[in-house]
């Protein structure tokens, strides 16, 4: 029997660096936990930015072969990218942890250790079109996220960790019902291949490459809390510390739109009738329903909740166009998202009252009345988050939201752009709604507010940021294009 030699270039090892940096610094953690338990939280923290820093780091200088173990490994221009977003999310969220010494998850070094390794997770999920390592790394970032969630220790936040791996547990099964049907179908798990036997066969077995698709998008649809798959969202949002609602919010969402983008482009490409129509109805139902939603919460971050939601399904329509324009207008909206949603959430995260018996520990609009009296900073700066995902020009996500419509009419879907704009339109109602709260209601009295001056510099800097980079963003919105345009054209998108 001849022996089977494997070379280190056949296998790339650089592929899979980035994960190793995040794997190694948890491990690290759990080690140093093991044999000191007196280290302060902030000893933590900053070993978590510091592994953060350095898989950053690697991700922006690498620039080997995008294939790797086996081809298992793809890390092309929209691993990149995508990769570049999940780590800056997650440095912005993690410096949060400093601020609130209250909340007792942040004293556990296990805490961070299970944050590197969904940041792991994520990673892999991005960085190959292999149904099995896709597989493997939703399971591992959702497993981490189930007991984080969890960590937090309170009724709402069990509660929501436990529907919350319920419904992840059914996803779980979906996406692994749905990948075994189109390997059956395919002989293949990789989405290259299987994108190449689907053309070349003309769609042979079509029932059962349908039956296969729709498992895998509800699948999808779990994860990237899609209607009618969303139930699970609002109710962990508000069980989840405002931070992390935030960052949920963002960072695996975007893991989720890589690996649709990459399952549905073949169909998309052939311009196959039946995705088209699903993809279409997910997109505009997606849009519409958190809307409607949204219009009636008498909650800010369950509000907060359904309108991430809707943005989702904006963001989603640039998988239905296809087009590198709509792609890049996918990762230009995400990244102005980013920075908006999470600045909206750290105001929430900052603002609690005094001997505040009426409104506990939800967060009430009548809690934010008169705000500007009492904290006029924060107030403007809330105001300034809630113009930008209201896509009040000339804030942020005004630009990504304008680009996106352009690419959806420049792909020939009149009707989608108009429907986009439509409820972009209606989200202005509840976002105003803050404003006025703000800025033209009294107070209520007997009510100490702690506000600002509650944050230390860390989560000032980190709202401040927030605050910049939405005021500003007109500025740099064309070289960011350009940066982008450039890792999807690598990419082939």
């Amino acid at each position: 029997m001849t022996p089977i030699s494997i070379s280190l270039a056949e296998l790339n090892i650089p592929t899979i660096m980035p994960m190793v940096v995040a794997i190694f610094g948890a491990l690290t953690i759990l080690v140093i936990d093991l044999f000191t338990d007196k280290l302060h939280k902030s000893f933590y923290i900053m070993m978590t930015i510091l592994f953060l820093l350095i898989d950053l780091a690697v991700v922006l200088t690498y620039t080997g072969n995008p294939r790797g173990f086996f081809d298992l490994m793809l890390v092309d221009g929209i691993s990149l990218l995508s990769q570049i977003i999940i780590l800056v999310g997650s440095g912005l969220f993690i410096i949060l942890a400093m601020s609130q010494s209250r909340f007792h998850e942040y004293r556990y070094p296990e805490y961070f250790a299970l944050f590197l390794f969904m940041i792991a997770g994520f990673q892999f999920m991005v960085s190959s079109d292999s149904l099995i390592l896709i597989f493997v790394g939703l399971e591992t970032a959702s497993m981490a996220v189930y007991v984080i969630i969890a960590m937090h220790n309170r009724s709402q936040a069990i509660e929501a960790a436990i529907k919350y791996f319920t419904i992840g547990a059914l996803a779980t099964a979906f996406f692994a019902f749905g990948s075994m049907v189109l390997y059956a179908t395919t002989g293949t798990v990789e989405l290259g291949k299987m994108a190449e036997i689907f053309v070349s066969t003309n769609f042979d077995s079509y029932p059962y490459i349908l039956l296969g698709v729709v498992f895998i998008t509800a699948a999808l649809g779990f994860k990237l809390s899609l209607v009618p798959f969303h139930i699970w969202a609002p109710d962990v949002y508000e069980g989840s510390s405002a931070a992390l609602a935030g960052f949920l919010s963002i960072v695996p969402k975007i893991a989720g739109f890589v690996v649709v983008l990459r399952f549905f482009e073949v169909f998309i490409l052939v311009e196959n009738e039946f995705v088209y129509y699903l993809l279409y109805a997910l997109v505009v139902v997606t849009m519409t329903v958190p809307n409607m939603i949204a219009l009636v919460q008498t909650d800010i971050k369950r509000m907060l909740a359904y309108s991430s939601i809707s943005h989702a399904g904006f963001a989603l329509s640039a998988v239905l166009v296809g087009t590198t324009q709509a792609t890049n207008g996918l990762f230009l909206y995400w990244f102005l998202f980013l920075f908006t949603n999470i600045g909206a959430f750290a105001i929430l995260w900052v603002h609690r009252r005094k001997r505040d018996k009426k409104f506990g520990s939800g967060n009430p609009y009548e809690k934010f009345a008169g705000l500007v009296k009492t904290s006029p900073v924060a107030a403007s700066i809330m105001g300034l988050f809630m113009l930008s995902l209201a896509g009040v020009p000339p804030f942020s996500l005004f630009w990504g939201k304008m680009y996106l419509i352009g690419a959806t009419i420049s792909g020939g879907e009149l009707v989608l752009a108009i429907i986009m704009a439509m409820n972009s339109a209606i989200a202005v109602y509840y976002y105003l709604k803050l404003i006025v709260y703000m800025f033209l209601k009294e107070n209520i009295e007997d009510a100490e507010i702690v506000l600002m001056g509650n944050a230390n510099t860390t989560l000032k800097a980190v709202i401040g940021i927030s605050a910049i980079v939405t005021t500003i963003s007109v500025l740099f919105v064309d070289p960011l294009l350009e940066l982008i345009n450039y890792y999807v054209t690598t990419s082939g998108f």
